[in-house]
């Protein structure tokens, strides 16, 4: 019989890879001709007011932002191989040099493990100006790795506006995630039934 405590890490690790496959399975769906740069499916702008539809902002990475809430708020519940994995499949779909951008994430996120103890008790606005700083540092990382190897790569403003959404959609995730899964930090000193502290 598994304990409580394995049961749920195995939940959350579960739903991490679901939520995660269906980001990267909505970056697969064909998309619309017209111009904006948000990936909506063809099928679904036509029923979609003109107002609603995002035109000339640039897409937030839904990805990156799932997976900095997840290690900030619980890091038990995904692992480093965890990470890798999904964004080796992520750089594959995507046709990025295949384990650069894995590479920066999989450092910047466990910078952010290794100190979750420390920030545990930040509010949230400590928490999503961590995530700014880490997303702000993950991407210059990756575009002067780019520069340095003269690889191919989106104009400057496009990523600036890029990682800019990505800031902002974290709050909107983090609630989401809050209400939905009931994804949260752990208190200091809390305990699971089986009285080991988190």
């Amino acid at each position: 019989m598994v304990d409580p405590r394995t049961a749920e890490r195995l939940t959350y690790r579960a739903l991490y890879f679901a939520c995660a496959g269906l980001v990267l399975f909505l970056g697969l769906l064909p998309l619309s001709q017209t111009p904006t740069l948000w990936p909506v499916p063809d099928g679904w702008q036509e029923g979609l007011p003109e107002g609603l539809l995002l035109f000339g902002l640039p897409v937030p990475d839904v990805l990156l932002c799932l997976t900095l809430l997840w290690v900030q708020r619980r890091p038990d519940f995904i692992t480093v191989w965890a990470v890798a994995v999904v964004f080796l499949l992520s750089d594959l779909l995507a046709m990025r040099p295949p384990g650069l951008w894995t590479l920066i994430v999989v450092v910047g996120t466990e910078i952010i493990r290794v100190r979750e103890a420390d920030t545990r008790d930040m509010p949230p606005w400590g928490e999503w100006a961590v995530a700014a700083v880490a997303i702000l540092g993950m991407m210059l990382a990756y575009r002067l790795a780019l520069g340095l190897f003269l690889l191919p790569d989106v104009d400057t403003g496009q990523a600036a506006g890029a990682a800019l959404m990505t800031i902002l959609l974290y709050p909107v995730l983090a609630g989401i995630l809050r209400v939905t899964l009931g994804l949260r930090r752990a208190a200091t000193g809390e305990v699971d039934q089986l009285g080991k502290r988190l």
